[in-house]
């Protein structure tokens, strides 16, 4: 009997370790994926499409991965949002030539602004781990045509852009895959954590059986 006893305070406690090794894990990914709160001292890039039609949404993308892909690099290496206010205002007409290139390689003709702002308008997002609060921030603000489509935008300084994230499709592509690898491994150490619960059991009793 005192064995018997012995046995099933053993496995109890079995079963209780591995609960709190599974909140443990969801404690640890909870806390990673914490809101991040984007800092004031920013710089943001927002692109306002001509329409909603397919044709203008597609151009809108365009020049985004053009203008994104550029700006980084000026910035990459950049720590004062000073010195990035600084050389992106000096590198404006950059900006228009990309904008006016693109339009030209895909055969459209239509109007477009380049400016930078100091209070252009966002709303509260929130994506991901990222918060973007609602208010005025300084921008490049990039036009096309009636600029009656949807847009996007991004923070461009501190170099966090995200892809279409105004409408919710999708994240930096090293953002996205760290978060998915995390969510993969929490689902799988999950998964081996009941598989050994239910080994115990059953291992336990056919013991006693």
């Amino acid at each position: 009997m005192k064995k018997q006893n012995a046995i099933i305070i053993y496995m109890l406690l079995l079963l209780i370790g591995a609960n709190i090794g599974i909140y443990q894990e969801q404690y640890s990914a909870q806390a990673a994926t914490e809101p991040v709160v984007i800092p004031e001292e920013a710089i943001r890039l927002r692109i306002l499409a001509n329409s909603d039609s397919t044709k203008d949404q597609e151009l809108k993308r365009k020049i985004r991965d053009e203008v994104n892909a550029e700006i980084t690099k000026w910035v990459e290496e950049l720590t004062s949002i000073d010195a990035a206010r600084q050389l992106i205002k000096s590198r404006l007409s950059d900006i228009e030539q990309i904008v006016e290139q693109t339009l030209i390689e895909e055969g459209i003709d239509q109007a477009y602004t380049v400016d930078f702002q100091n209070n252009v308008e966002f709303p509260t997002k929130l994506y991901g781990n990222f918060i973007y609060p609602a208010g005025q921030y300084e921008a490049i603000l990039i036009t096309l045509g009636e600029a009656q489509g949807a847009n996007w935008w991004c923070v461009l300084f501190p170099p966090l852009c995200f892809l279409d994230f105004s409408n919710g499709e999708a994240v930096d592509p090293q953002i996205a895959d760290d978060q998915e690898k995390a969510e993969q491994e929490t689902a799988t150490k999950e998964k081996e954590e009941v598989k050994v619960k239910f080994f115990l059991v059953e291992f336990f009793t056919s013991l006693f059986s």
